[in-house]
Order: structure tokens, then C-alpha cells, then sequence
């Protein structure tokens, strides 16, 4: 094995407990690897028997044997690692700057492996050897390598600083202990030094919940400016709908009032050229008689004058235009009464939003159910479209599943309360939509009136409404809704459907009696030679009406 492989498998041989390399390492049923003393250490010290890497819980302690295997691999790693660290050690750097050199080298310093708090002296790999094999320098405290050891003795005595005042709360020497502290309380530094850490962990722990708390307190800020937006979204939205059904509404005000000011300016003109054509008309009739007289004045014929003289003598008939006039049209009050129909309208308008908005609020989220839907249908993996399919799956024949009509249900039913859910009905020229009680007849012909447990709604041939009531009723509808709500108050009895983008209702069941759950209701129906076959689609609620 080779120095590089060597390093790249150390980790493979490390017992994730002592982080050293294995001592008689054993496996455990979950196929982890550790120290036999580590684990049975760890299982003393714990109520469970779990593995500490994957925490699989060992009800029964497991039985340990030695990992044979893994010990002669971890045998013949150290083996290799020990004649590495041989070849290496001739191979020490030289300590760079910033580095901790060793005290002891002359010439070049090499770079020192620890410092001793007993001789106050850092040592290179080779000069820390004594402090590793001699019995008495094995006793010496060693830490990693630091820089200004003398800052560790006692300015005073030149002793090392190892015991810590409690009193003054500074490090202390022996000789200050029974000299100029004799009286103070004192403790060794180690054991000052774990209280210290201890509180600085606690200190630690009290931070990091204090970030936590900024970090959550952040989320919050953002959630509420998330929330904002959205809210802000919902109202910019309501506002662009209102002001454009309010400039819909002026402009069509505004044409209705310069049609009618037109209307009767024409009216005028034309009483004024009929009187002028007729005025026009007698004005010829008179000039011809004026020249038939003239003509006359001047003839030197006696008896052509007095013979002619009886008919011409007087002026021709005509009217008597004395009392005639054209009085212009009086427009006083038109305005003010298109303002007031235009008042009225965004009145009806604002109502039909509120009320829209006001059932929205009980949105829930529909889905459709696979079990009840008929073989033939279509439905989408999220539950939220279905169309007719041209071929019959073949599936089980529950009580529930529709087996002649191509009809399916909601997953969500309700027994008391309010819901309201929106299907998109766009390109689409037949279709029913609605609620169904719980105890309905699947199987057969279905009749779709209240009395049978369905309360709907449907299209036929593309412009044909109804409401399948008893009995139906015709429903005239000023446009095609492309998205239509269905609303449902359990107590009240009443079964409500809107036309979202017009805001306005389309027909309502009220007095209804319900008894039992209610659930969605939809069918696409049949494809009608390819012209209804887009989806039935369940829409997320907008509420920005």
C-alpha cells in the first residue's frame, strides 16, 4: 500500500466514537464498525442499546465478536502508517512565518508539534520524542503549538501560572497562593477553565437561540410581506376588474347619452328639412305662377288675357306658415340622468362583486375521485381535469362508480357549512356541473332534479342553458360563462352558480333540504364529434373579485 493510498483510507479505519484508528474492532448487526470498548462503553452509558452512527435500536444487547477481517486490515494499516511516518520524519518543514517554530532546533526551526506548559517549551517531531517515551516527561502537559510561553509563568515568582484566584479572578502561581493571595479561594486552572467553558457553552447555546429567534422572527417578516403582496395582488386585481367594468360602464354611458343627443338632433333636422322641402316645393309652385302672370301682363292678345285672367288673378294655394317654426330640442337633464343610470349600474356592478367575493371566501380545495368516475372518463393525475376518453377502461364495478352516465364526483363532500368551488367550462359545448348528495343512484339512467339528489346546472348545443329544477327552467345569459363557481350553504338550502369573469349569478336552488353529505358533481359529456372534447378543469380560487 502506498503513503497516498495510506491517507486516503485513514478515515475508512476510524472508530466514529474515540475518532482513533480501531482497537479489536467489532461489527454491529446494522454493519457499523467500532472499537469493542467504545461500544460497550457507550451501551453501559445509555438506556438503549442503539447503533450511535444510524441510531437503530437494539432491543436485545447484540452479541460482539471480534471483526477478524477489519483487524488484520487495521493490523497492517498501522504497520504501514508507522514506516510512513519513519520515512517522514526526516522530512519535516521548516516553520513558516506565522508558524510556531521549535525552541530546541538550531539552525534551521522546524515547525513545532506541541508545546509543553512544563518546560514552557515547543518542540519539533523529533525533540517532542522524550516527552512521548520517558516515563517522567510523559507526565508533562502537552497542547498544541503556541508562541509566548513565557506569558504563561508568573511575572512575579517566574513560576507557571496553574492555579486560578477565585477571589480576584486572575491566573495565579504556586508561590502567590500561600504569599499575596494566602487568604483568596483557588481552584486549579483546568477545573476553572471547565466551568468557564461550560458557561461559554451555555453562552454559546443562549446566542444561537437568540439568532434562531432573529432567524424565525425574519421568517415571520417575510411571511407578512408575502402576505402583503399577495393581498396587494387580490386588491390590484379587484381594482383593474372594477375599473374596467366602471370604464365599460362610462363608456357605454357615454355612448348612450351622444346617441340620444344625436337622436333627437336628427329628429330636428329632419322636421327641418321636411318643412324646407315643402317651403322649397311652394316657392317653385309660386314662381311658376309669377311668370304664368307675368307672361300674361304682356300679352296683346284681349281675348287670350280675359280668357286666362279668372285662373291666374290669384296666388296658387298654400300653406299659412305664420305659426310654423323648428324650436330646437331641449337636452336639459340628459346628463344628469346618464349619471344616474350610470350610478345605478356601477351599483348592480359593485353588488354583483361583493356578493361573488363574499361566497369566495369558502373556497375549498376539490379533486376528483377516481371510484365514482365512469370508464370511460379521463381523469388527470392531480385530480383537477377530466374529459371523455374513446376507450372503456376496465375497472372495478364499485357502488359508487357511475356505470351509464359519463359522470364523476368529488372527493370532498360537506354536512354542514358553506363551500364553493371553480370549473372552467371554456371551449365547451355541453356540460353539467353541480352537487349530488351521498345515497344517489350511480347505476342507470340518472334523473338530474332535486328530488332525485342533484342539484345542476347544465350546456346544451353550445348556447342553451338550463337549470335542472322542477321543472327546468331556461336560463338567459347575457354572455358564455367561461368559468363557472358553485356555491353551497348546507343550513340554508341553497345551491348558488355564478359566472366568475361577468361576477354574476346564474341561477340558484334555495329551499333545498339537505340530510346528507353533499359532493361535487361533473360531467363532461359526450365529445360531440371531437367539438366538446376539452376538459371539465377545476381552477384554483382568485379572489379578486
Amino acid at each position: 500500500m502506498s503513503a497516498a493510498s495510506c491517507l486516503r483510507s485513514e478515515d475508512q479505519f476510524l472508530c466514529s466514537i474515540c475518532l482513533d484508528v480501531f482497537t479489536d474492532p467489532v461489527t454491529t448487526p446494522c454493519g457499523h464498525n467500532f472499537c469493542k470498548n467504545c461500544i460497550n462503553e457507550h451501551w453501559n452509558s445509555n438506556d438503549q442499546y442503539l447503533c450511535p452512527l444510524c441510531n437503530k435500536v437494539f432491543y436485545t444487547r447484540p452479541e460482539l465478536h471480534i471483526n477478524t477481517l477489519l483487524s488484520e486490515v487495521v493490523s497492517q494499516f498501522r504497520q504501514e502508517a508507522q514506516q510512513k511516518a519513519s520515512s517522514s520524519s526526516s522530512e519535516q518543514q521548516a516553520a513558516k512565518p506565522g508558524e510556531v517554530p521549535c525552541d530546541v532546533c538550531t539552525g534551521t526551526k522546524l515547525k513545532a508539534l506541541k508545546s509543553c506548559l512544563v518546560c514552557l517549551t515547543s518542540y519539533c517531531e523529533t525533540h517532542l520524542e522524550p516527552h512521548l517515551t520517558m516515563s517522567g516527561l510523559k507526565r508533562h502537559q502537552l497542547m498544541d503549538p503556541v508562541e509566548n510561553l513565557e506569558d504563561r509563568m508568573c511575572m512575579k515568582h517566574d513560576k507557571p501560572l496553574e492555579l486560578f484566584c477565585k477571589t480576584d479572578q486572575t491566573c495565579v502561581c504556586m508561590l502567590c497562593s500561600v504569599l499575596d493571595h494566602k487568604t483568596h479561594e483557588f481552584v486549579p486552572l483546568k477545573e476553572e477553565y471547565e466551568g468557564k467553558k461550560a458557561e461559554l457553552g451555555k453562552t454559546e447555546a443562549e446566542i444561537q437561540e437568540m439568532i434562531q429567534k432573529r432567524q424565525m422572527k425574519i421568517q415571520e417578516i417575510k411571511h407578512s410581506v408575502d402576505l402583503s403582496k399577495e393581498a396587494a395582488d387580490r386588491e390590484k386585481a379587484e381594482g383593474v376588474q372594477v375599473f374596467t367594468a366602471l370604464k365599460k360602464s362610462v363608456e357605454k354611458g357615454k355612448n348612450t347619452l351622444i346617441n340620444s343627443i344625436n337622436k333627437k338632433q336628427k329628429k330636428t333636422e329632419e322636421q327641418a328639412e321636411d318643412f324646407i322641402k315643402e317651403l322649397e316645393q311652394e316657392i317653385s309652385e309660386l314662381k311658376k305662377r309669377s311668370s304664368e302672370v307675368e307672361k300674361l301682363s304682356h300679352s296683346e292678345d284681349h281675348l287670350h288675357l280675359l280668357q286666362n285672367f279668372p285662373s291666374l288673378k290669384a296666388a296658387p294655394p298654400t300653406k299659412d306658415w305664420t305659426e310654423v317654426s323648428v324650436r330646437p330640442s331641449s337636452y336639459e337633464g340628459t346628463v344628469v340622468k346618464a349619471m344616474a343610470q350610470l350610478e345605478e349600474t356601477l351599483s348592480k356592478q359593485m353588488k354583483k362583486l361583493l356578493e361573488l367575493k363574499r361566497v369566495q371566501q369558502y373556497a375549498v380545495d376539490v379533486t376528483l375521485d377516481p371510484d365514482t368516475a365512469h370508464p370511460n372518463l379521463i381523469l388527470s393525475d392531480d385530480g383537477k381535469q377530466v374529459n371523455l376518453g374513446d376507450v372503456k377502461k376496465n375497472l372495478p364495478d364499485n357502488p359508487k362508480r357511475f356505470s351509464k352516465c359519463v359522470n364523476v364526483l368529488g372527493k370532498q363532500s360537506l354536512s354542514s357549512g358553506r363551500f364553493y368551488f371553480e370549473v372552467q367550462v371554456k371551449e365547451k359545448t355541453k356540460w353539467t356541473l353541480g352537487v349530488a348528495r351521498e345515497s344517489i343512484n350511480t347505476k342507470g339512467t340518472i334523473p338530474l332534479r332535486p328530488q332525485y339528489g342533484y342539484w345542476t346546472i347544465w350546456l346544451r348545443n353550445g348556447n342553451k342553458y338550463k337549470a335542472n329544477n322542477r321543472p327546468q327552467v331556461d336560463l338567459s345569459l347575457k354572455s358564455q360563462p367561461q368559468k363557472v363557481g358553485v356555491f353551497v350553504d348546507y343550513e340554508e338550502g341553497l345551491v348558488s352558480f355564478y359566472d366568475v369573469d361577468a361576477a354574476a349569478l346564474i341561477y340558484s336552488f334555495t329551499g333545498c333540504s339537505f340530510t346528507e353529505k353533499l359532493y361535487p358533481y361533473f360531467s363532461p359529456c359526450h365529445n360531440d364529434d371531437g367539438k366538446n372534447a376539452a376538459p371539465l378543469i377545476i381552477c384554483p380560487v382568485n379572489q379578486t373579485v
